[in-house]
């Protein structure tokens, strides 16, 4: 059994069963059977009108997904019904996004040998899916994860993250009560994690959804069995750029949203600050003043704005990370004090190190820290120092700056006047380098999933 707690006070919320062996081997018995019979594919019009009954399912279990986020992932409450929201767009998105998954012709008789025929692409699901999912947004990764494969026609075994697997196993419910059969989307909670790389690495497994840390992801793609796809989403050192022409009465909150949204449990979250020296000064002073007022705590309240980190070991480690910075010479602005078992307050740092952990690799926590430049390259230079590469930000006014950050910048995506946080839910999202391997975005997702199937007819 796997008891599911708060994240916020470990108070307990559920029991559930956990799976061995065994059971994993009858899944994806199961999948392999089902895919292998092409007579029980689903057409698309079917997988369509599934998806929207699977949606406006998901509409009338609103508030018990964003309270059962809250909950289980310590997500506050305001930004666990964005999330919600999200999630039933993205099955909207998923089912929008069949009318335009399609092959094209491929041009015949541009030489004598290839005269006479007529030949075009048809689109077919890649085979069964392997997704692992993270746990600081338990319901709208397994959206991204799972809705592109019931599109696409692939039959998907969906490993939820150990900490928060209610929302996964809720949505897998509903799924089937939309109309999908049990074969084509199946839950697995492992009794031991040493499962979830032996689903991953089966060679029956044609696609492998991975989302988490760098270390797990990066060791699952070296097992994979010959032929196995995968897209890989890890996390970065998210950096932003503050030039002196930034309109500091309009950014401070972008920033603090980047930074601390989800306590900052986000891989994409807002880490790093390279602030322009001549303003420096003015922009910490605004951006500590509006830290000091966040409202940390309880994430099942209305108006919490911070909530809890997902363990008492995670929140042990971002203290550490934070002491280390200031022992190592780093000056702590706000915050750094432990207000609960999980709970921090969130911080800000000022010049830490090169070499501390905080300048260097994902905290995953509800921590920032601000660094002087004076020259542009400089900044970007620095931003780019690092292995991880996902997201990063440049503010300016200055159209030139804007754009010669935004030109040079290493990043899948550069927000100008944004935090590095955003991401809309059909954009692409991929980090490169360490930080991940594929593009995600639930288009891009229906396009992994499938493969091009070419037909050649010659006329007589």
């Amino acid at each position: 059994m796997l008891q599911v707690v708060q994240a916020y006070d470990r108070a307990p919320i559920r029991e559930i069963e956990t799976e061995n062996e065994a059971a994993l081997e009858r899944k994806l018995q199961t999948a392999q059977q089902v895919f292998a019979n092409r007579d029980s594919w689903l057409k698309p019009h079917q997988r369509i009108a599934i998806l929207r009954k699977l949606a406006g399912l998901m509409e009338g279990k609103r508030d018990h997904f964003a309270m059962q986020i809250a909950r289980e992932g310590g997500k506050p409450l305001p930004d666990a019904i964005v999330e919600t929201n999200r999630a039933i767009d993205g099955v909207h998105n998923a089912a929008d996004e069949l009318r335009n998954l399609a092959g094209r012709e491929i041009p015949m008789g541009l030489s004598a040998a290839a005269d006479g025929r007529w030949a075009f692409t048809t689109k077919e699901p890649i085979g069964i899916v392997a997704a692992i999912s993270a746990f600081n947004h338990p319901l709208n990764l397994i959206v991204h994860q799972v809705a592109p494969a019931i599109a696409t026609g692939c039959p998907v075994i969906v490993k939820p993250a150990g900490t928060t697997p209610l929302s996964c196993l809720d949505f897998v419910q509903l799924v089937h009560e939309a109309g999908l059969p049990e074969a084509w989307c199946q839950s697995f909670v492992p009794t031991e994690t040493a499962l979830a790389e032996k689903l991953a690495t089966d060679p029956r497994i044609a696609f492998l959804s991975f989302i988490g840390s760098a270390k797990v992801g990066w060791y699952l793609h070296s097992k994979l069995s010959p032929g196995t796809r995968s897209a890989l989403e890890h996390g970065g050192v998210a950096p932003a750029i503050v030039d002196r022409s930034a309109d500091l009465d309009t950014i401070i909150e972008p920033l603090v949203k980047g930074g601390y949204y989800h306590a900052g449990q986000v891989c994409v979250s807002t880490q790093r600050i390279y602030v322009h020296d001549a303003i420096v000064n003015d922009f910490t002073e605004r951006l500590v003043a509006r830290v000091k007022k966040l409202r940390t705590g309880d994430p099942s309240l209305k108006d919490t704005e911070v909530g809890p980190l997902i363990t008492p070991k995670e929140a042990d480690r971002v203290a550490s990370w934070i002491d280390e910075a200031v022992k190592g010479g780093a000056r702590l602005l706000t915050g750094g004090k432990r207000l609960s078992e999980t709970t921090l307050e969130p911080t800000v740092l000022i010049d830490p190190e090169p070499d501390a952990r905080i300048s260097r690799e994902e905290i995953f926590g509800p921590a920032v820290a601000i660094y002087r430049y004076r020259d542009l390259d400089d900044a970007i230079a620095r931003a780019n120092s690092l292995p991880v590469s996902f997201q990063s930000s440049i503010f300016a006014q200055d159209i030139d700056v804007a754009l010669r950050a935004a030109n040079r910048l290493e990043a899948s995506a550069v927000m100008i006047n944004d935090p590095t946080s955003f991401r809309v839910d059909w954009m692409p999202f991929a980090g490169r380098r360490v930080s991940g391997y594929g593009t995600g975005g639930i288009p891009y997702t229906m396009h992994d999933m499938t493969q091009d199937k070419m037909i050649l007819m010659k006329r007589h």
